[in-house]
């Protein structure tokens, strides 16, 4: 048999100072710096309350016996469907926005439109102006218009649109961007116009993860929607924080319990759906990776069997009665909460707009403030890095026990067959337990979290890092744990043949094929972490988000918009370097 021309040639080893290797020792020394600054290990430096422990145990027990009257169990049950309404409408909204701002922000749209000079100005322009309200978290959002539309259920709906819509855009636009376009160049040669070109050979194609997104920033928005009742927006959030506030704790876990069942229902209905529909996952960052991965396994040197093609969604009935109930939900939540959408262009509310314009006008900024702003955006930067860093570590932990195809009776770890003790209860308890525990601590909005820390510890960056990395482990441990549960099996059931322990299938046949999507998933947490510290800052957790809540309750809007600027200056620079990272990572 010849030999290859190459056969003789000897591998490189790739050189170990790379971008990801570069990359890997900024984010070490970032951690590092951050706990550093968080207090932790530091000499002199008192972080925990211990007369707190006492609270902390009173709220614990509380949640043995909540409130389960009938007059709270009613409050409860319309503050549920009033949370439920915000999520349908923000969404809705948010989706009708991000899916024009997502062609007009993706490069496709232009290039295709205007194939000679590609519209690069404009798209550039379109991407500019869409970073700057998605800078800015909800609860922002939601402070402002408050303050010009009142407590009204419209202060809710466009506070989860109007960041959402800009979120939705940026994603909407890389799907299309990434989106095989070999289709609508064939039918641009053939003749047809850019509009139907765009119309028939790339949206078909990126209607899936299109599909799949909106799915994922639905149950996003169930959560926002929880958080925007801690500013007087209404539904359970707002009974839960009244509950606290009043420290009637057997209530405040009515209210938790109420949340976890919303939040378990809503992820469920979603998840079948997708999975109907033939999706695998919530959000899938490393679009092409997977296509690359996925024309390697359908090419004809691969043995893989092409996987098989999702039934039509005509011919599910599960399908057919998801799709009646949400075209009926959506015009009824508008109905239920009775939005008045005359306020926006009323004659007040253009008058307080003019005067809050006026009002927001900066001056100078003197040194010292310069200096102060300075300090608190290095708190707010560490708690976002010490909170991810956690979060992420605890995620993937967690990832392995909440996969159904790991430690479950035939497995990857514990495959058919093979002569070793089994408990399946004990698989099944661990299953349970660990999708709970993620559900928990997903649910409960964040700023609960950090009042709850706040027992135990002083006020600082450090409860509200923790705060966050309880909300964000959650959704990344779901997230991972779907990433190893859509995972090749065949390198893993050969190492497990070939008598590998349960370790070194996890380190040599799990991580090698999802670290890079366990990252990516964790350095976009990041980005959203960043706007959360906003929300934790409203509750005494520090930095910036503290500034801010201190500036717009005192109407002093002149330094807010300040603040307001460094905040979404620091907010563009963490996704610059997570995009980086990600980059970097692919």
């Amino acid at each position: 048999m010849p030999l290859s021309p190459n056969a003789g040639a000897v591998a490189r080893r790739p050189s170990p100072w790379n971008s990801r290797t570069a990359w890997g020792w900024v984010a070490v020394v970032a951690i590092a710096a951050a706990f550093y600054t968080a207090g932790v290990g530091r000499a002199g430096v008192d972080l925990f309350n211990w007369g707190g422990l006492g609270q902390v145990g009173q709220f614990f027990r509380a949640s043995l016996s909540p409130d389960l009257s009938p007059e709270f169990l009613g409050i409860i049950a319309r503050a549920s469907l009033v949370t439920l309404a915000y999520a349908v409408c923000g969404t809705a909204l948010s989706v009708l926005l991000g899916f024009v701002g997502g062609l007009l922000a993706a490069e496709v749209w232009w290039l295709t439109l205007f194939p000679r000079r590609g519209g690069a100005l404009a798209w550039l322009t379109v991407r500019g102006l869409l970073a700057v309200p998605r800078a800015i978290h909800e609860l922002l959002w939601g402070l402002f218009l408050i303050n010009i539309l009142g407590l009204d259920p419209l202060v809710a709906v466009l506070a989860i649109a109007i960041p959402f819509g800009a979120i939705v855009a940026k994603v909407f636009s890389e799907i299309l961007d990434e989106t095989p376009r070999a289709p609508l160049s064939a039918l641009i040669s053939g003749g047809v116009g850019p509009g139907s070109a765009l119309l028939y050979g790339l949206l078909p194609l990126a209607l899936p993860n299109l599909l799949s997104y909106t799915f994922y920033r639905f149950e996003c928005s169930l959560r926002s929607a929880a958080v925007l009742g801690i500013i007087g927006a209404g539904g359970l959030g707002y009974e839960i924080f009244l509950s606290l506030q009043s420290l009637r704790y057997e209530q405040l876990w009515t209210g938790f319990y109420a949340l976890i069942l919303l939040n378990g229902a809503v992820d469920t209905w979603s998840a079948l759906v997708r999975r109907r529909m033939g999706f695998t996952s919530r959000l899938d960052l490393n679009l092409k990776t997977k296509l690359k991965n996925q024309r390697l396994q359908d090419s004809p040197q691969s043995e893989s069997r092409p996987a098989p093609s999702p039934p039509s969604p005509t011919a599910d009935p599960f399908l057919r009665l998801s799709g009646l109930g949400t075209a009926l939900a959506i015009p009824l939540c508008f109905v239920l909460l009775r939005i008045d959408w005359s306020q926006l262009w009323a004659a007040r509310t253009r008058r307080l707009w003019g005067e809050m314009l006026v009002a927001a006008t900066p001056a100078l900024p003197t040194g010292s403030e310069i200096s102060e702003l300075m300090r608190l955006a290095g708190l707010t930067l560490a708690m976002s890095v010490l909170a991810i860093a956690i979060a992420g570590l605890a995620g993937l932990l967690f990832s392995f026990p909440a996969a159904q195809n790991f430690f479950m009776p035939g497995g990857l770890l514990r495959p058919v067959g093979e002569q070793r003790r089994s408990w399946p209860w004990v698989a099944g308890l661990a299953l349970g337990l660990s999708r709970m525990g993620l559900l928990v601590s997903r649910a409960i909005p964040a700023p609960i979290w950090a009042l709850v820390f706040l027992f135990v510890l002083f006020p600082g960056i450090l409860p509200g890092a923790l705060a966050l990395a309880m909300h964000n482990f959650g959704i990344l441990g779901r997230l991972m744990a779907e990433v190893n549960e859509n995972i090749d099996d065949r390198p893993v059931r050969a190492l497990r043949a070939l008598g590998a322990s349960g370790g070194q299938v996890a380190l040599y046949g799990v991580l090698p094929q999802n670290l890079t999507r366990f990252l990516a998933y964790i350095l976009y947490r990041w980005e959203v972490c960043m706007r959360e510290t906003v929300i934790v800052g409203l509750v005494g957790a520090g930095g910036l988000g503290r500034l801010l809540t201190e500036q717009i309750s005192s109407f002093d809007y002149a330094r807010l918009t300040i603040t307001l600027g460094v905040f979404v200056l620091l907010t563009f620079l963490v996704d610059w370097v997570s995009y980086q990272m990600r980059q970097a990572i692919r």
